[in-house]
């Protein structure tokens, strides 16, 4: 279903670009022969700006009205959750210790934590570099 609805969406974005490309502007835009108003076209005058400007108007609320329903198909079945659901309940140490101090406890090191399953050996960790004196 969703499929149907993409394509009928992409169809009426391509007329509606044709349709709004077709429409005489003051820098003349694609128009019907240099400016539109040509002799060559196929309406002149008021009856193409009135025929162009309703079709504009249907195809622009039939693109809202398509883009919306994509939007409720997208979200619709979709489990809200919270990151800090998934948070980890216990606490890095206060204090670092070890010659990795500085990236002992961090951010990374709880995601790979996470991200590990039960049993797994863990990375090793990048040590800290020496201090140079």
């Amino acid at each position: 279903m969703q499929n149907v609805i993409i394509v009928i969406h992409l169809i009426i974005v391509v007329a509606l670009v044709g349709v709004v490309l077709l429409q005489r502007s003051e820098g003349g835009g694609l128009g019907m022969g240099s400016g539109g108003g040509g002799a060559g076209g196929f309406m002149t005058g008021r009856g193409q700006a009135n025929a162009l400007t309703r079709a504009t108007a249907i195809l622009a609320g039939a693109f809202f009205l398509t883009s919306i329903i994509l939007a409720v198909m997208a979200t619709r079945g979709r489990v809200q959750r919270s990151i800090i659901d998934g948070a980890p309940t216990q606490s890095a140490p206060a204090t670092p210790t070890g010659p990795s101090a500085p990236n002992a406890g961090g951010v990374l090191d709880q995601l790979r934590q996470m991200q590990a399953p039960s049993g797994a050996p863990q990375p090793p960790t990048p040590a800290a570099p020496a201090p140079q004196q």
